[in-house]
């Protein structure tokens, strides 16, 4: 009986001495398709950055150009904006002027109706039609006087 114990303890440990001789092969192939997954991943990942990489560098162009235009826009309104207060204070300052010829013109259009000369002709500026006069009821009230003195 105990040759036939040793026999089938025998014949036990030679069955998993097979498993593992099968395991082992198997386990080192997992092994390396493993490896070669990883580096697979490695190789797609650079690939990848390689390939997009010039379009970050173009998003990057795209974003600056952006910040630049937003720039510009900025200094053009502010250009523009002290372009149109400039332009309020040249037509306040003509309007002065034009009403300082209409005072300094008054006593010399008086002695010449005491005197008997005939009135020269207004030359009136012309304005744009697309402006509108800043006041014209004191423009008009000022000829209106004007006629009143020289009747």
């Amino acid at each position: 009986m105990e040759s036939m114990l040793t026999s089938a303890a025998s014949s036990v440990g030679s069955r998993v001495e097979v498993p593992r001789q099968l395991v082992e092969p198997m386990q080192r192939q997992l092994e390396l398709v493993e490896a070669l997954i990883e580096r697979e991943r490695k190789f797609q990942s650079e690939v990848t950055g390689r390939l997009l990489a010039p379009f970050d560098v173009i998003f990057d162009l795209l974003e600056q150009n952006a910040a630049m235009l937003r720039s510009q826009a900025e200094a053009l309104g502010a250009a523009g904006q002290a372009l149109e207060d400039a332009a309020r204070l040249i037509t306040t300052q003509a309007e002065l002027f034009e009403r300082t010829i209409g005072v300094l013109r008054q006593p010399t259009e008086l002695a010449k109706a005491a005197a008997g000369i005939e009135r020269r002709e207004q030359r009136t500026r012309q304005r744009k039609t697309s402006q509108e006069p800043r006041h014209p009821e004191r423009k008009a009230s000022a000829r209106k006087a004007s006629r009143g003195r020289s009747a």
